[in-house]
């Protein structure tokens, strides 16, 4: 399809998932405001984490919100109408962190810090760390919904939240580079194997950084 016609479906579709461009300013604030909050509750806990044991759990964290495009593919992916409404309902990644940690402890110890923030509620867990995906990819994801105090009522907004190791994001960002990016009917043959044994050996890395990094820890 010409890129001139993809570029009137989609302004087409916008006009469905916002009637105007105040209400798309009020959408990309709210689901902005959701990042920010998430982000803040976990570099208060990273730093507290950090005075109290003398040791940061969290390696960094990455942020965005999901583009226009983006959601309403998400959405005719589902099937479900374009509109803001359904967005808010079916689109669970809308605003997006991902956290990433030092070692596999630690993501479980950063997702125990955050369920222990009372206003804010787990909606869905999924953690491909104990049951890697089928291509070996491995991190926890938390779809959870966080409150934003606006200026005149509060809304509660679902968030994703992944948190894997350092080997884990390793891992996933190549493994997106090479296949996703790439032409899928021009994969080698054999190659999906060998990503997910690729898998298993940075896991197995993964888990031993972490043991020598228990014994260390505990010889001082």
């Amino acid at each position: 399809m010409p890129h001139a016609m993809n570029d009137v479906i989609l302004q087409n579709e916008t006009k469905e998932l916002y009637h105007d461009y105040q209400e798309y300013l009020q959408f990309q604030h709210l689901y902005q405001a959701a990042v920010q909050s998430i982000q803040m509750r976990l570099e208060v806990l990273n730093e507290e984490f950090s005075v109290k044991y003398a040791a940061s759990p969290i390696h960094h964290i990455e942020s965005r919100v999901k583009s226009t495009k983006s959601i309403i593919e998400k959405l005719k992916r589902k099937n479900c109408e374009i509109s803001m409404a359904s967005a808010k309902e079916h689109v669970n990644d809308i605003a997006g962190i991902r956290v990433v940690c030092n070692y596999i402890d630690d993501v479980y110890s950063v997702e125990q810090m955050l369920l222990r923030q009372t206003d804010m509620e787990l909606i869905k867990r999924q953690d491909y760390i104990a049951e890697p995906n089928y291509n070996g990819y491995r991190s926890l994801h938390l779809d959870m919904r966080v409150p934003i105090f606006l200026s005149d009522h509060t809304e509660y907004v679902l968030a994703e939240i992944q948190i894997r190791s350092v080997a884990m994001d390793f891992w996933a960002s190549l493994e997106h580079d090479l296949r996703y990016k790439a032409d899928k009917t021009t994969l080698p043959v054999g190659i999906n194997e060998e990503m997910f044994q690729c898998a298993d050996e940075i896991a197995a890395i993964d888990r031993k950084m972490q043991d020598m990094y228990h014994r260390i820890r505990g010889a001082k």
